[in-house]
């Protein structure tokens, strides 16, 4: 089979874990016999420093046409100017709206060999793996009005909630179908104590619930369910959160699993079935780096396990995706490690070292 991939490495890091991720993904082609046709774009801020503007309009186009979206990175302190016209998240932001991909899957899986990595006990990372499911194009980052305006009094800012019945519906309907293949539970994240969009949100929850009888449904309130991943991970099975509160819990569950160099993520544009290929965007949830950006240090089985989720959900490739996962678990059996996650006895090994292993695992 033959399929077109867009990728789009970005800023600091981003280049370098997602040239492992497409190390991968040749690797299966090869084994497997499919072909993955590779065309590559800037975004963000290498954009705006090649361009002008942080997303062309032909790279937009790009990936709007292709098969799937392998992405890096954007952003970092050289475009941090609060008064700049344009910043390099204004190009994901751009892509995700354009892909329509509202359904944001970020797994957090602790690896037995890796316990020892995390700062939290081992007994509480004991069974951990759940799917945090995001809201990805509505919410606070999207809502309007967004601005700031200069009064007599000094400056005011605004940033707008705003979410749709239809808006919560499908991503809630993503949780639940995820959760009915797993292990039927789902936690519903909200702040509906205060915020009307939560209240609304509570209100569609309990009402899917409903048609999906077979799921347990668990209301939990934000601010709650943030403790709770630090003191009962494994209570969870599949989270659903709007789109701020899930970007935020998914960065602190990165603690369960010792390092966000580990963590993957698949944006989707549609509610994923077993054997239905759906538009998707795949990156892992890390940001740039800079600090170590060009070291060759950086950890890529986030890209390499977010190239995995792309075979399975934007591909179909359902087989070659299990594959992939397994060639990262048997690395990591095997003690590779790049420094971000090193323990005693391990092996140390650059990005292009632990992405040399996970090919290698792959036969």
């Amino acid at each position: 089979m033959e399929f077109r991939i867009a990728v789009l490495g970005g800023d600091g890091i981003g280049p370098e874990v997602t040239a492992e991720g497409v190390k991968a993904l040749e690797r299966v082609g090869r084994i497997f016999g499919h072909t993955f046709h590779l065309e590559y774009g800037d975004v963000g801020g290498i954009s705006i420093d090649k361009h002008g503007t942080p997303l062309l309009p032909e790279v937009r186009e790009l990936a709007e046409t292709s098969d799937a979206v392998l992405f890096g990175a954007v952003g970092g302190p050289k475009w941090d100017d609060p008064t700049a016209a344009t910043r390099p998240e204004d190009g994901l932001l751009q892509l995700r709206a354009a892909l329509g991909v509202f359904a944001n899957l970020r797994p957090v899986k602790v690896y037995p060999n890796l316990v020892g990595s995390s700062v939290l006990k081992p007994e509480v990372l004991r069974d951990v793996d759940l799917v945090v499911v995001r809201e990805l194009t509505g919410g606070l980052y999207y809502g309007q009005p967004k601005g700031r305006t200069q009064t007599p009094q000094g400056w005011t800012a605004v940033d707008t909630m705003f979410y749709s019945e239809q808006e919560i519906e499908r991503v809630l309907r993503v949780g639940f179908e995820l959760a009915r293949s797993r292990r039927k539970k789902l936690v519903s994240v909200d702040k509906a104590n205060v915020l009307e969009c939560s209240r609304l949100w509570r209100q569609i929850a309990t009402r899917l619930g409903q048609e999906y009888s077979d799921v347990a449904l668990e209301h939990v309130l934000v601010d709650a369910c943030a403790m709770q991943l630090i003191q009962r991970p494994a209570k969870f099975d599949v989270i659903v959160a709007e789109n701020t509160f899930g970007d935020i819990l998914t960065d602190e569950a990165a603690v369960l699993a010792a390092s966000m160099g580990l963590l993957p993520s698949a944006s989707l544009a549609d509610v994923p079935v077993a054997g239905r290929r759906t538009r998707g965007f795949y990156e892992p949830i890390h940001g740039t780096a800079p600090d170590i950006a060009g070291q060759g240090i950086a950890n890529p089985v986030a890209s390499a396990l977010s190239v995995a989720l792309m075979l399975r959900y934007s591909l179909g490739l359902t087989e070659e995706a299990a594959s992939l996962e397994r060639a990262v678990e048997q690395a990591l059996d095997a003690g590779y490690r790049t420094p971000d996650i090193m323990t005693e006895g391990s092996t140390r090994v650059s990005t292009t070292g632990m992405g040399d292993q996970i090919v290698a695992a792959l036969g």
